[in-house]
């Protein structure tokens, strides 16, 4: 049960956030910025639902009947981490990335502290989700997965923010 009730928060939380993102798009737009790294989007899709669906199929062949209390915290906590970088971004947190030109740098709340703040949260997710629930083959490879998907997702995107792309 527990388990139900974890997985639904976080496809619920995801659509959510797909949903924000989808609004704060529509603004971007709207005041000229230029999307970056279009060809790996789709590779970030697959990945996230994927994963999604890899602990959803670990679980029900494996049947763990324990669960991590202070991992499931933790990933709690992460949320909240999540939430103050969207709202540091406000308008400009997106899942895509986004430039608008001649735009300072957001450089507030966790900005001012890490340059990128969301793919440490994502590193975690991708580890603490399956973790919580002794999910082990999924926890690591999809973490390989994710690791090989940023390096490509933040390259561009420092590319982007240093103005070269």
């Amino acid at each position: 049960m527990v388990f139900i009730g974890f997985m639904a928060f976080v496809i619920l939380l995801r659509i959510g956030e797909l949903m924000l993102s989808k609004r704060n798009e529509k603004w971007l737009l709207e005041n000229g910025a230029v999307e970056h790294g279009k060809k790996h989007y789709p590779l970030i899709v697959t990945l996230h639902s994927l994963f999604i669906l890899a602990v959803i199929l670990e679980y029900l062949f494996r049947s763990p009947n324990s669960f991590s209390l202070p991992l499931i915290i933790f990933y709690l906590l992460l949320i909240a981490f999540k939430a103050w970088i969207v709202l540091s971004l406000g308008k400009f947190w997106n899942t895509k990335i986004y430039r608008i030109p001649n735009f300072a740098l957001v450089e507030k709340g966790p900005y001012a502290f890490i340059k990128h703040p969301n793919y440490l949260v994502v590193i975690a997710e991708i580890a603490i989700i399956p973790l919580a629930f002794h999910l082990y083959y999924t926890a690591i490879l999809f973490s390989f997965l994710n690791a090989l998907m940023l390096t490509v997702r933040i390259r561009v995107e420092n590319s982007v923010l240093k103005g070269r792309d």
